[in-house]
């Protein structure tokens, strides 16, 4: 009983230790300011003395400290219905707010500072403070643990219900990965985390270690995007989804994954079509995802914000779990600050070169490149922290900041490869927290498609598809090729972020008032063309009959790698260039355009010719395999959506102490698949439990 006593007074003394230092460091810190800049002072007009400076100095840095500990969470909950892109630009003004009022407080009047001043000081001190607080905690066990539970989200179950003592697992999703990407990556030292895993780098002391993972690839469906992986993987179908975006003639209205609507229908299709939850209706967490998964815990989840928010539902209550610790709202703003500074030079010095590939930074893109390589995988990575240290028994977590990167710089790009290093330090944090969790954790990491480089469509021809297919129907061609704007999955959480749930340039994709006119919609290197007029899938004799050169122009053009259409005679047919016609039952003995594409090319187009709601025309652009290079229909460097090269590759990555995802010998294809996978690996943490020593050995390095 003494020593549990004695524990405790050394914790609190530990603590007050700690905050007296912070308090000193932050005293130092004004005092240091209060010289520098001419629009701070923290002393009477007529000057003071060294001891009474310093008193004024220490009043307004505790007042600081105590307004930020007890004000700001109020603040920021009061605010949390305030868009959180706003709020996160906000922080540097809320935190100077806070100064102001720190040094009215002091009796004697003394501090005074110019409202813009104010806010420099307060992110700086801030920012000193929450360095200071953290480098005197990494020794202390204990104090490390707090922290994560102020930065996490800290939901815990209701009861006091003990954690159980079975293994809990978190996936984490590497959005755009692919699987040739990330084994080259942990070649070149990029991933040290996923390296040591691995077995393919030291561990440390010890020097190195077996591997405690192992990597599989797997190949994604012909729509190798987000929507279709995520929503297989989550909830066990992606039935009828044929791209990213698509047209639907008997709701006369165009689906896309990404906007909030279409993915609160695509969950219910998906429920109703597997009469179950989703992957993570057990005491799950979905963070960051386009679809729940059926969990209870969801933050940043797309297919709930256009809901009202309530305590069951709020899709950005992550937001506020990581705005509440001032400290790491200002660190996180001044990240955002200076990842769009260096998006804005890395597009300027790409400009200047004349790279090529190349398109488009301008704009708004500098800041939503900032929101998903900062304020997105900060906040989900918080709140999965939070997951853990609750005892969640499984959590799903995409983060999208390689794949926005990659889209706009390409795959390869030195851009691209400083956000996978940074990642790679979240995974790092992520098995620190592990160790800290009242269970233990299996960390499964897995992707849900790769990428494709390779100049756009538009670029390469002069025209985009839309153009070609005007042509082909003998209708008006703009003198100009009009851009198709990017679909990337960063530029939804951007904007469900700022309250504007409807996809952003959504109007080019309304049907025309001409209802003859083709609807043409572009997904990474797939394209869809759908007549609105025909209530009906269009057959190739229908087609030929409306419009007789439409299809030889496509199927003919060097841009274009195939064709999908359905056929009266075979039911379906794929084109090609020189009148290639094969029917989708003889594509295993004579692939015929398919050829270039790979194994499992037939199946994914056989596959997606029996989806309901599959276009009229199913464009797949050309492809070169000796570069793996595609054209990509949409303005991307970095495209994925379609068939070709390392797009359709993706990769899982499992704990040896789960069973090997192929087990069966069969290779992993389609997100059905996957899903059949990770489901088994829940079910095993329920069995007998296999010693993680991979966990001590860490600890003892």
């Amino acid at each position: 009983m003494l020593g549990v006593r004695a524990g405790r007074w050394r914790r609190v003394a530990s603590q007050v230790g700690r905050s007296v230092t912070v308090w000193a460091v932050s005293t130092l810190t004004m005092l240091v300011l209060a010289g520098i800049l001419p629009d701070f002072r923290i002393q009477s007009v007529d000057g003071d003395s060294a001891t009474r400076i310093a008193v004024t100095a220490a009043f307004g840095a505790g007042a600081f400290g105590l307004l930020s500990a007890l004000v700001w969470p109020l603040l920021v909950r009061l605010l949390l219905l305030v868009p959180a892109l706003v709020l996160g630009l906000l922080v540097f003004f809320l935190n100077g707010g806070l100064l102001l009022i720190a040094l009215r407080l002091n009796p004697a009047e003394r501090g005074d500072a110019a409202p813009e001043t104010a806010v420099v000081v307060a992110a700086v001190m801030s920012a000193v403070a929450s360095a200071t607080g953290a480098a005197l905690a990494v020794r202390d066990d204990d104090a490390y643990r707090r922290r994560l539970y102020r930065l996490a989200d800290r939901r815990r179950r209701g009861g006091g219900a003990a954690c159980p003592a079975s293994p809990g697992t978190v996936f984490i999703q590497l959005d755009g990965v692919g699987h040739d990407i990330l084994r080259d990556a942990v070649g070149r030292g990029l991933l040290p985390t996923v390296a040591r895993w691995l077995g393919a780098a030291p561990a440390g002391a010890g020097g190195r270690r077996g591997p405690t993972h192992r990597l599989t690839p797997w190949r994604t469906d012909w729509s190798s995007q987000t929507g279709a992986s995520q929503l297989g993987i989550l909830h066990g179908s992606n039935h009828d989804i044929p791209a990213f975006r698509w047209y639907e003639k008997d709701r006369r209205e165009v689906m896309v994954c990404n906007r909030p609507t279409s993915a609160a229908e695509l969950q219910r299709r998906a429920v109703e079509a597997t009469g179950d939850g989703g992957l993570l209706t057990a005491d799950g967490a979905s963070r960051g995802n386009l679809f729940s998964g059926g969990a209870d815990e969801q933050a940043l989840v797309l297919s709930i914000a256009t809901r009202r928010r309530s305590r069951e539902n709020r899709s950005r209550s992550g937001y506020f779990a990581y705005f509440s610790d001032p400290a790491n709202a200002v660190r996180t703003a001044m990240s955002f600050v200076a990842e769009a500074g260096r998006e804005i030079g890395q597009s300027t010095r790409s400009r200047v070169r004349k790279d090529r590939p190349r398109v488009s930074r301008g704009g708004l893109y500098p800041f939503i490149r900032a929101f998903a390589t900062v304020v997105e995988r900060d906040v989900v990575v918080a709140a999965v922290m939070g997951d853990m240290l609750a005892g969640r028994t499984a959590v799903y977590a995409d983060l999208v900041a390689y794949d926005e990167v990659a889209h706009h710089s390409g795959p390869f790009s030195r851009d691209a490869e400083k956000v996978l290093e940074r990642l790679d330090r979240s995974l790092a944090l992520i098995e620190n927290v592990a160790e800290h969790a009242p269970r233990p954790y299996r960390i499964v990491v897995l992707s849900d498609h790769g990428q494709s480089p390779g100049e756009t469509f538009r670029t390469r021809y002069g025209l985009t598809l839309g153009d070609l297919v005007r042509a082909g129907c003998g209708l008006p061609v703009p003198r100009r090729a009009r851009r198709t704007h990017s679909g990337a999955e960063a530029r939804a959480a951007v904007r469900a972020a700022l309250h504007r749930p409807v996809e952003e340039g959504g109007e080019q994709y309304r049907p025309s008032s001409r209802r003859s006119e083709p609807i043409v919609l572009a997904s990474g290197n797939l394209g869809l063309v759908s007549f609105p007029d025909v209530p009906h899938r269009m057959s190739k004799e229908e087609i030929d009959a409306r419009h007789p050169a439409l299809l030889t122009t496509l199927a003919n053009h060097p841009g274009i790698g195939f064709l999908l259409v359905r056929s009266e005679e075979h039911g379906g047919v794929v084109l090609g260039p020189f009148g290639a016609e094969i029917p989708l039952d003889e594509l295993d003995d004579d692939p015929g355009p398919l050829a270039d594409f790979g194994p499992g090319a037939a199946d994914a187009v056989r596959r997606t010719h029996s989806f309901p709601h599959t276009a009229d025309i199913m464009v797949n652009s050309w492809y070169d395999p000796a570069e793996g290079e595609v054209l990509a229909f949409e303005e991307q460097i970095g495209s994925h959506g379609g068939l070709g090269g390392a797009q359709a590759k993706a990769f899982l990555l499992s704990p040896l102490a789960l069973s090997a995802p192929d087990e069966d010998g069969t290779q992993l294809a389609g997100a059905e698949h996957i899903h059949r996978v990770l489901r088994r690996w829940l079910r095993e943490t329920d069995g007998p439990q296999v010693p993680l020593a991979a966990r001590e050995d860490r600890r003892a390095a």
